[in-house]
């Protein structure tokens, strides 16, 4: 989509930097993506310095040897890791290969005016890869389970996507566009496979840069709940759980640290893909039936109740969340399903 075509879109709220108290009180609960102007601008990675060398010799300075893996694509594909045509594979490959190791291959790419091949290491967890960074750069926003995770590359393109935690991306280096669909909007984005995927969850098939009306015409409507905001150093970004974002990285030198959190402990999106095999194909009348059963134990507004008339030692996989229930859940299942 051309800088034009964005501008039309409607931006992304946003505000200053907040404490902890601020954003679990007002911006987690509100359950709305958010932009945090400056938030983590005091972080030594934002102020070492403007050039990819001056950044990428900071951080090498807490890397480790660890090989970290690498999304490779050609140059024609201008960014975007996506599909073959086939749909058969991608159009890049994995390498692995240490954080300095990446980190000059960067400079010198920018530092040239040749076609740069595209470049991407994502969701490194910075405590096996920068050991050190999460005290040098403290944040205490997310919950106490949330990891700094790392994201380095050059120009590149990230399709429209979503994470089953929330998440607060913080941008250290680069400029970052960010556009954000609803969690409603699926049925307009025109999701690829369920289970083939570049990194875990499902993409839209639409190019946000360049989409094609005729063949996905319902992205027309997705457009005009899209919300979109470029972030530069020491911004960050707050994106809720299930909120589709297409994230695409401006520029030869792009770093970002991201924090996901509230993960449950027996993650939702296998349910799906075993209700399609369950319940999807039923008769309709048998569907209609198992939706109630799913309103009243799961999606109804009593539905955390559905089970008070039972004693509390009755109610089993009905209970309050807990570890022990998810441990007892985790092994019916597998029972139930001929797993263990």
């Amino acid at each position: 989509m051309s800088a034009a075509a964005v501008s039309t879109l409607a931006p992304l709220p946003e505000r200053g930097a907040v404490d902890a108290d601020t954003f679990a009180r007002e911006i987690v609960p509100a359950h709305r993506p958010i932009v945090l102007r400056g938030q983590v601008a005091a972080w030594p990675a934002v102020t070492v310095g403007d050039t990819p060398r001056a950044i990428a010799t900071y951080i090498v300075g807490f890397a480790s040897d660890r090989p970290v893996e690498v999304m490779v694509g050609a140059p024609e594909i201008a960014g975007r890791f996506f599909y073959r045509d086939d749909m058969r594979s991608f159009n890049f490959q994995r390498e692995a290969v240490p954080v300095p190791t990446l980190l000059a291959k960067l400079v010198a790419l920018a530092e040239t005016d040749q076609p740069a091949p595209a470049l991407y290491a994502g969701a490194a967890a910075a405590a096996d890869y920068l050991p050190g960074w999460a005290e040098a750069h403290p944040i205490n926003l997310p919950t106490s389970d949330a990891v700094p995770r790392v994201w380095i590359g050059n120009a590149t393109h990230v399709p429209t996507h979503y994470d089953v935690s929330s998440n607060l991306a913080c941008v250290v280096a680069g400029t970052r566009r960010f556009t954000l669909f609803p969690p409603d909007q699926i049925a307009n984005l025109y999701v690829g496979p369920l289970d083939v995927t570049m990194a875990g969850q499902p993409s839209s098939m639409v190019n946000l840069v360049a989409p094609d009306l005729a063949r996905y015409p319902r992205f027309a409507e997705a457009l005009t709940h899209a919300m979109t905001a470029e972030l530069g150093p020491g911004d960050a970004i707050y994106i809720p759980s299930l909120w589709w974002h297409d994230v695409q990285a401006v520029g030869p030198f792009n770093v970002l640290v991201n924090y996901w959190w509230g993960n449950p402990e027996i993650p939702a999106f296998p349910a799906l893909i075993h209700a399609l095999v369950a319940m999807r194909d039923l008769p309709e009348a048998e569907r209609a039936a198992w939706r109630g059963w799913l309103d009243h134990y799961v999606f109804g507004a009593e539905a955390r109740h559905a089970a008070d008339h039972l004693p509390p030692a009755a109610r089993t996989v009905l209970d309050t969340p807990s570890p022990e229930r998810a441990a007892y859940i985790r092994t019916y299942l597998l029972r139930a399903l001929g797993g263990g």
